[in-house]
């Protein structure tokens, strides 16, 4: 059913925690499932530092989580807005039908992250999170 990447990250997920003080916070989830994903991101001369993520939810969605924050980790903003579900789908030699949902909330959590980071610095946000702007977190702003 999983890959055995999948299984490593579940069972051994990398940058689990939290940042104090985080330069930008994404927090995402899915009613229909449950799963919910905190991204904690830490940035310095653009460049994603440190990343940590939170996540309630299945094997996938810690899975995807994981394998989000290995693949943007050093990477310069720009470069993590590039971040699919697709390529995280891939980076876990895949995931079934059924749990396609997660990577797409790792994506978003990613993005949701970014664009607080953004706010914060008052960096015009030129791209969609896939938020719907219902929390105070990634409401957008007029």
């Amino acid at each position: 059913m999983y890959s055995e990447k999948v299984m490593d990250h579940f069972s051994n997920p990398r940058n689990v925690g939290e940042i104090e003080n985080a330069d930008g916070i994404g927090e995402v989830g899915n009613a229909k499932c449950g799963d919910i994903m905190k991204i904690f991101l830490k940035i310095d001369d653009d460049i994603i530092t440190d990343i940590k993520f939170k996540t309630f939810g299945c094997c996938a969605a810690i899975a995807t989580s994981s394998i989000a924050t290995e693949m943007i980790k050093g990477k310069p903003v720009k470069e993590a807005l590039g971040l699919t579900n697709k390529a995280v789908i891939e980076s876990l030699d895949g995931l079934p039908p059924a749990k396609i949902h997660c990577s797409v909330l790792a994506e978003e959590a990613v993005k949701t992250a970014i664009a607080d980071y953004y706010r914060k610095n008052n960096i015009p946000i030129d791209f969609e999170t896939g938020c719907d702007g219902c929390c105070e977190a990634c409401a957008v702003e007029e």
